[in-house]
């Protein structure tokens, strides 16, 4: 006999008062816990939710691309464009390398006119070779691309930047602080130069057909990678000797 104080039967197991017994249906007895979290409603969850999560990424990137501004086919002076190269940074960099170089070898008892100008003429022509061999990269690949040599000067100039904070940080803690400083500035000057050469060498793509563009790309992409890696190498090769 039911609850008197109870005022409706409970139906939900479809054995209530009037209602017969209704068999499950088949393969209920066996769903096992697993099966029943990844439901097909979860997995449409999930779905959306990794969707809206690329979306977000990829407004995020558009957003903050380093892509030069133009007006009318001409990029924006430097000093009204952040992204814009610019020649300013690469040739106070480069002199105030050199000016470093000559402290390094004086706390060495190393100096000298000839070492100094040594110091110099070897990082200039490392610079020349490198834009003559980027240029010729280029022309091999067949690349149509709005780069100047101006704009290779500038962007190969960059690194002297790093390579500063690396020999005077090696002057002032030794050689700890002069890997720690110019292994980080290395991976910094690499992600730099592959996100805004990428810009550069991939621009004409779009209006090459699809086996052209998927064979060129490709062949692209790995110019683009050497002339980043060729950066952090130089770094190295150009202050590993002036911290002892």
């Amino acid at each position: 006999m039911g609850d008197p104080h109870q005022l409706f039967d409970d139906t939900s197991s479809g054995q209530g008062r009037g209602f017969p017994a209704r068999p499950p249906p088949p393969g209920a007895g066996y769903a096992s816990p697993p099966q029943a979290f990844l439901s097909e409603p979860m997995s449409n969850f999930a779905v959306a939710y990794g969707s809206s999560l690329a979306s977000q990424g990829k407004e995020i990137v558009d957003k903050n691309d380093w892509e030069v501004q133009y007006q009318q086919d001409t990029p924006v002076a430097p000093r009204f464009d952040i992204n814009a190269p610019d020649l300013y940074i690469p040739a106070m960099a480069f002199i105030t390398y050199i000016l470093v170089a000559g402290l390094a070898l004086g706390t060495q008892d190393r100096f000298s006119p000839d070492a100094l100008g040594l110091q110099a003429s070897s990082a200039l022509a490392w610079l020349i070779v490198e834009v003559l061999a980027i240029l010729l990269s280029l022309y091999l690949v067949t690349v149509n691309t709005d780069l100047t040599t101006i704009d290779l000067l500038a962007f190969s100039g960059y690194k002297y930047v790093g390579m500063i904070g690396g020999v005077v940080t090696g002057l002032l803690f030794g050689k700890v602080g002069y890997y720690l400083v110019l292994s980080w500035c290395c991976v910094a000057i690499f992600v730099f130069t592959i996100r805004t050469l990428r810009l550069k060498i991939l621009s004409e793509a779009a209006a090459e057909g699809v086996l052209v563009r998927g064979a060129r790309n490709q062949l692209r992409m790995y110019l683009t990678m050497a002339i980043a890696a060729v950066q952090p190498l130089s770094m190295y090769w150009l202050t590993f000797h002036l911290v002892r």
